[in-house]
């Protein structure tokens, strides 16, 4: 509806002017026109000697006017006053639209951007690849959002500060996100204080400095904002910034946790659990765990999960913990991922599944977990869950090793000396060992004391042998123990001590490790570092012969036939021979035999008796190739045979054993399964008795008086 025009409003104001102006039925209606059908006014010239159709009062001062699209001027706060009382929208003169308050603008750009956002967020397009209509309200709110900070809009500030930090529609810089941050901090904007400690904090568009970090979190914590307080709680728990105070980190974890951050009640509860700034309590750990796993916290959800395993603040339940870590590491949590892996594959909370066992370590392996690569290099390794494969444990060794992780580098190091998955390489096996005993792992400093022990991959060195093996047997490695009781024993890379082979031994045997106990069995037997005790013996070589340690059967068969610190019986010193020599222990093997030829603890049996003195010279035991080959010419327990007895007994002889020679020599005197010869009888008679053999000794010497084939 137009009016007539200034002077004719003038006159009527106070009346009602529609009354006095122009005639109902002669009022035609005129469509509104918009803002862009008008050139802009310079409002220094529009409203020069004019007065403002709203107030009626001269227009004065540039400042105090607002120029519309339309090119009609009047007071800002008479256009203000408008909108205020909800007045139409529209130019008082030509009913042209009025544009938007700084306030509606402002709330417009930003729903139009966070359109966008959105459009982002599911992944329908990226902040660095908008299309062009995108791009264009991008920079819409962008420019709203400087022109409404220019007036003071502190969140205008925030909103710019937040695009520049995260890039998006613009470039992104962190200088600038500062920049904008700081203004809307210094007006004393909560949001943004808290945002400039972060970036304060790890250094980003400003110089890192954690003191200015804490600064602005307090400042921002003060205000009550929950993000603020849990952040200048970490400060206080770790002394970044601030003192360390467990006590004042508690204090700000639980102003926020009570405001329901979901960080704060997690970092409660570890310091819950570990009683660091407040008494410690399970219970109530298990508790700020509990309310932040509700929010789906995940590392909450662990932790408590954790606690549901092991009981502890929480009735122990395999089940309830299972669910909470599995919803953690549904959520990606590399730590849950990898506990899930250890529950499925030993069905503990959830059905025994090697398969998602695998599944699970992979999906935490694949995050960078560095347990998790491990875990599947010892799949591979192993051949459990997944098909065996060297090649691939050696790529997850390699990956958990490059993270530092000691155990790793101490497998990759095996599978070098073993040429498992790689080519054969002590040195490289050296290298990734130093690297784990450097970092004092005792199984690599074992590892390491071998090989400088055997001169693999390094110069042979007793000495660097034996401090490897001190510095893991200092950790309590027993096979370290066990070593370095070796060197004592024989004096290698140390001064010889009994009493100190003695000492680690026992070490190494009290936990259990059976070669140790076969040792300290024998050091006992022979009353080497310690008193003779045959008693003592027994009882170790029992220990020992239990896990199965062949020597210790052996041994102990032996003193329950001679009935040395134990009963005699034949009957269990064949038992014990038996457990050894089925192990292809000779020794066991060959007493095994005499057992049987003598029908000591068993029936007399040659047959057995031969096949058991076989399997001993077989392995060039000479005291059992001396027997065979004596049964041989005897036919005991085997066909008659001068050949297989000759060859046995000259095994034997040329091994130096005293018995077989005489006998060799007997067989060329008699010419039994060789060619007859006085001289190769004298020559093997002579071997014997230069031993002191007696029946040598004489069978020599009557060749020699009646000169039989001799010069």
């Amino acid at each position: 509806m137009a009016y007539c025009g200034k002077d004719c409003q003038k006159a009527h104001w106070k009346a009602n002017h529609k009354q006095h102006c122009v005639a109902k039925a002669d009022r035609a209606p005129q469509q509104p026109k918009r803002p862009e059908d008008f050139k802009g006014a310079d409002s220094d010239t529009a409203g020069k000697g004019k007065t403002c159709t709203i107030c009626l009062d001269p227009l004065v001062g540039e400042n105090l006017c607002c120029t519309l699209p339309c090119t009609h001027v009047f007071h800002s706060s008479c256009v203000a006053d408008l909108r205020k009382f909800g007045v139409q929208q529209v130019c008082p003169l030509c009913r042209v639209p009025l544009p938007s308050g700084l306030a509606k603008a402002f709330e417009d750009v930003t729903l139009r951007f966070m359109g966008i956002r959105q459009l982002v967020e599911t992944g329908r397009a990226s902040w660095s690849r908008l299309p062009e209509w995108a791009q264009r309200e991008v920079d819409a709110a962008i420019a709203g959002w400087r022109a409404a900070a220019k007036e003071g809009f502190t969140s205008a500030l925030i909103n710019l500060g937040e695009a520049f930090e995260v890039g998006c529609g613009v470039a992104q810089s962190t200088k600038e996100a500062v920049y904008w941050y700081r203004k809307a901090a210094d007006q004393g904007r909560s949001e943004a204080q808290w945002k400039l400690g972060v970036l304060f904090q790890y250094g980003l568009g400003v110089a890192q400095s954690d003191k200015e970090a804490a600064h602005w979190y307090r400042k921002a914590a003060d205000q009550g904002l929950s993000e603020a307080q849990c952040n200048l709680g970490t400060l206080f728990q770790e002394g970044v910034g601030v003192a360390q105070s467990d006590k004042e980190a508690v204090q700000w974890y639980r102003k926020a946790a009570d405001q329901g951050c979901a960080n704060a009640q997690c970092n409660l509860g570890v310091m819950a659990a570990k009683g660091r700034g407040v008494a410690q309590n399970l219970k109530e750990a298990a508790q700020w765990y509990s309310k932040a796993a509700d929010q789906e916290h995940t590392l909450a959800q662990y932790y408590l999960g954790i606690m549901y395993l092991d009981g502890q603040g929480v009735a122990r339940s395999d089940t309830e913990a299972a669910k909470l870590i599995r919803k953690a590491a549904d959520q990606g949590r590399s730590e849950a991922q990898y506990y899930m892996g250890g529950l499925c594959m030993n069905g503990q909370g959830v059905p025994q599944s090697d398969m998602d066992a695998a599944a699970w370590f992979r999906k935490a392996a694949d995050q960078g977990r560095g347990e998790a690569q491990l875990q599947m290099g010892l799949l591979f390794r192993e051949g459990r869950c997944v098909a065996q494969n060297d090649e691939e444990a050696v790529r997850w060794f390699t990956k958990a090793a490059d993270q530092g992780l000691a155990l790793a580098m101490n497998n990759l190091g095996v599978m070098f000396e073993k040429g498992r998955g790689v080519a054969q390489s002590d040195k490289e096996a050296v290298r990734w060992l130093r690297k784990a005993a450097d970092q004092g792992h005792a199984a690599a400093q074992f590892n390491l004391g071998r090989l400088f022990k055997e001169g693999c991959g390094v110069a042979r060195s007793h000495e660097e042998a034996a401090r490897w093996f001190k510095e893991a047997a200092n950790q309590g490695h027993a096979s370290a123990q066990h070593h370095l009781g070796l060197l004592f024993k024989e004096g290698r890379g140390v001064a010889q001590s009994d009493k100190e082979a003695v000492y680690w031994f026992r070490k190494a045997a009290d936990q259990g490790h059976a070669e140790a106990q076969a040792c300290l069995g024998f050091m006992f037997e022979e009353g080497r570092g310690v008193a003779q005790s045959d008693k003592e013996a027994v009882r170790w070589y029992r220990k020992a012969a239990d896990q199965g340690h062949a020597m210790a059967q052996h041994n102990l068969g032996c003193m329950l036939q001679e009935g040395r610190g134990v009963a005699q019986s034949h009957k269990e010193a064949v038992y014990w021979y038996r457990k050894a020599a089925d192990q292809g222990h000779a020794i066991a093997q060959f007493n095994l035999g005499r057992m049987y030829q003598c029908g000591r603890g068993v029936a007399q049996n040659s047959t057995e008796a031969a096949q058991w003195y076989t399997k001993a010279a077989d392995q060039g035991l000479a005291e059992a190739q001396h027997n065979l080959g004596s049964m041989f010419g005897g036919g005991r327990g085997v066909a008659r045979s001068g050949k297989e007895a000759a060859k046995w007994l000259t095994m034997a002889a040329c091994q130096g054993y005293a018995e077989a020679q005489y006998c060799l020599g007997a067989l060329f005197i008699e010419g039994f399964g060789v060619a007859q010869s006085y001289k190769e009888a004298a020559r093997w008679f002579k071997e014997a008795a230069d031993q002191g053999h007696a029946e040598a000794q004489r069978s020599l010497g009557i060749i020699y008086k009646e000169g039989c084939g001799l010069p």
